[in-house]
Formats: C-alpha cells, structure tokens, sequence
C-alpha cells in the first residue's frame, strides 16, 4: 500500500510525500495513531527506492527521540541517495508517555530540540564527511514558541491542521517574530486536512482542507495568497480504513491537481 501511495501521489503531479514519526506506539500515541508504525527514515529510504522524482519528508520529526549525530546522519544519507529528495519536518513532540518509554524527559523536550538542531546543523557543515547538499529544515508546532523556533532555526515554518482564519493570523505573527528577532521570515509551509464532503461544512472550527472540493480549493488557493510555496495534504483523520481503502482520497487527490494543472494551462 505504501508503494501505491507514493506512485499514485508522484503521478499525479504532486512533488512531496511525508510520513509521520512514532517509535514507541503508547497508548496516547495509538489513541490518536494505531499500530502499525512504519519508522520514517527506514521507510523514506525504501519509498525513495520506488519513486523517482517526488520529495520525501518528514512530518513531522520529533527530534528529541533520538541522538542528533545519529539523525544528521540517516538524514544526509537519505538525502545523498535519493538525489538530494529530503526535507526534514522536525517537532518536539507531544506524547508524553511515549518519551517516558524512550526514557527522554518530556519537560526538556523543546530546549532538546533546540540543542539538537544546532548539532545537527554543525555536523553537516562537514561535507567531507556527510557529503550532502542542504536539507531544508520546516519546524512543526502550532504555538508561539514553533513560530520563534522557525524563526530561529528553521528554513520554513510547517504548523499542522489549522483553520483558514487561524493561519491568516499566524502568517502575521511570523512577520512580527522575524522582524523582532531582526531575522529573515522562513517560509510558509502548512500540513492541513484533506477530507471531501458532499455538502458545506460551515461549522467555525473547519480545518482548512475539510469541506466540499470547492472549499478544499478555495483553502490551498487562500493559503498561497498567504505566501505558502508548498501545501502538505493530509487524508488521515483518525481512520485507519481511510488508507487502506484509499480510493476517495485519490479522487480528492485528482481532483486538487487537475485544478491546480488548469490554473497553470491559463
């Protein structure tokens, strides 16, 4: 199924695929994420294998789960061998019973993050050693303090399943936090839903992505008025049957590309 999904996603045009990152399935993690987990990097790495030109990436990473000279490594790795494919989505992570199994302390988890971006991002300024082009970071996390770590240390911001009218703001408070830190505005690099409906959905707390092809059109149009250059779509909303029987999501899927394919044909 996996190999489906990617060669179905590379034909019709998109440019990236992502997965998630659980090691540990927990039972705060199942709640949200039944078994199976497939490891990110392990599974890049193979899907990298059976695609030829799509992006692959995370999102998002939780850095802190594992060394961080053992993640620049699998990840300049992966990045060499798929052709310089990688864009590594990063987060610090929220389930705190899956950071006790690892034994990492869930309190420390974003001043961890923060140290291990820094050794990541010296590890690869050896390029002797890692032999590697760039891997764009996108920093995951809705709060104010995934903005300031965007900003900090990050190439995009990626925060994930939002409403339209919430990410308007934030798109202002990233200005604000990059220009208050006299940084560069990383850019805009959302992961929202991808849900079709047959009526409206009017409710005030729609994620954007979830509604009639019309309003998942109009959202992704919405969103790169906001400056996005990549929208992430994500059809899992809890269901496992909805990736196995994936069929409605291809419809969507061909549906947003063969509009976007004619906006570009005009």
């Amino acid at each position: 199924m996996l190999r489906r999904w990617a060669q179905t996603v590379e034909g019709l045009g998109f440019d990236l695929l992502m997965v998630s990152d659980h090691i540990a399935v927990t039972p705060d993690v199942a709640e949200q994420y039944p078994a199976p987990f497939y490891e990110p990097f392990t599974t890049l790495s193979w899907l990298a294998g059976v695609t030829r030109r799509v992006r692959l990436g995370t999102t998002v990473l939780i850095v802190p789960y594992r060394h961080p000279l053992l993640t620049a490594r699998m990840a300049a790795n992966l990045n060499r061998l798929s052709g310089g494919r990688l864009v590594l989505g990063v987060g610090v992570g929220w389930a705190r019973q899956e950071f006790e199994a690892l034994g990492v302390p869930f309190r420390r988890r974003g001043a961890l993050t923060d140290e291990y971006l820094h050794v990541m991002r010296d590890a690869w300024r050896n390029t002797d050693d890692y032999d590697t082009t760039p891997i764009p970071i996108w920093v995951g996390g809705n709060s104010d303090a995934g903005i300031r770590r965007a900003v900090l240390l990050g190439d995009a911001w990626h925060p994930l399943r939002v409403t339209p009218g919430w990410l308007a703001d934030a798109a202002g408070r990233l200005k604000a936090t990059a220009d208050a830190l006299g940084r560069p505005v990383p850019a805009l690099m959302p992961r929202i839903g991808l849900r079709e409906t047959r009526e409206v959905v009017t409710a005030p707390d729609r994620l954007a992505g979830v509604g009639t092809i019309e309003q998942i059109i109009a959202d992704i149009d919405q969103i790169r008025l906001l400056g996005a250059e990549t929208v992430v779509l994500d059809p899992f909303d809890g269901d496992l049957t909805e990736i196995r029987q994936p069929g409605r999501a291809w419809q969507t899927l061909a549906a947003v590309a063969a509009y976007h394919r004619s906006q570009e044909d005009r």
